[in-house]
């Protein structure tokens, strides 16, 4: 076993044990912001998982395919789902859900079909650029930039209306009681630390090889959102009519 293939594997069991978690407290409390965090995390698993294939194994068409749609694409928009859920409340978040379902199902029946030019070379991270043609690519990079800003500027606004005493939420439907400021601004701004080491991997790869800065990205990054995801759940109780905070988690 390689070091990129334990990475990747270590990936793929803190995304496991996250969505669990968030799982868990779906079917305890059954708010949508927690599913949306469910479903995120299931799609790094699969992501991580054919990551972990591909270091173990060589990479293969099949690999690539799988990794392409779950680890650039639609896992990253779905995390940011729960954001919109707790910041702009249940009716904004059900008209990003149906959109995300469209936009979700559209671009695995794109990479599905999509032709993957050239010879996928066991040895080395395959690059969408170099096997597949702009469409592919174009779904990468929406799936990938605007969810990360929405996480990240979401997380760093919900700091810092929390350490202000106010409600971060865009409506009253999105307040949840507080019992400790501090601590749910300061899981915010792990979640959003999360976010952008996510999207850091290219700053890494001429230092670490890309291959090894993505899975180092990916387990770190990963490992930081759980971080602030329990350190911002163990700040805030059931939902409150009375003004409250909502972490961005």
């Amino acid at each position: 076993m390689t070091l990129n293939t334990a990475l990747a594997a270590g990936a793929a069991i803190v995304a496991l044990a996250f969505g669990l978690s968030t799982f868990d407290r779906w079917l305890r409390r059954r708010k949508p912001h927690e599913l949306a965090w469910t479903i995120a995390m299931a799609l790094f698993v699969i992501a991580s998982l054919a990551l972990w294939w591909a270091e173990g194994s060589g990479w293969s068409n099949a690999s690539f395919r799988v990794f392409f749609m779950f680890g650039a694409i639609v896992n990253v928009p779905w995390l940011a789902l729960g954001t919109v859920y707790l910041l702009a409340g249940p009716k904004a978040g059900a008209v990003v859900t149906r959109f995300l379902l469209v936009f979700s199902g559209f671009a695995i029946g794109v990479v599905l079909t999509a032709p993957i030019n050239g010879q996928i070379s066991p040895m080395g991270m395959p690059a969408g650029r170099d096997h597949f043609e702009p469409l592919p690519r174009i779904l990468a990079a929406v799936g990938s930039a605007i969810p990360a800003i929405v996480i990240f500027g979401g997380a760093l606004w919900s700091a810092w209306r929390v350490l202000r005493g106010a409600n971060p939420a865009m409506t009253s439907a999105a307040t949840r009681q507080v019992s400790s400021a501090r601590r749910l601004a300061g899981g915010n701004i792990l979640i959003a630390a999360g976010a952008a080491t996510l999207s850091m991997s290219g700053t890494f790869s001429g230092r670490l090889g890309e291959d090894r800065a993505f899975v180092v990205t990916l387990l770190v990054g990963i490992v930081i959102l759980f971080a602030g995801f329990l350190v911002a759940s163990n700040a805030t109780q059931g939902a409150t009519s009375t003004r409250s905070a909502a972490p961005s988690r």
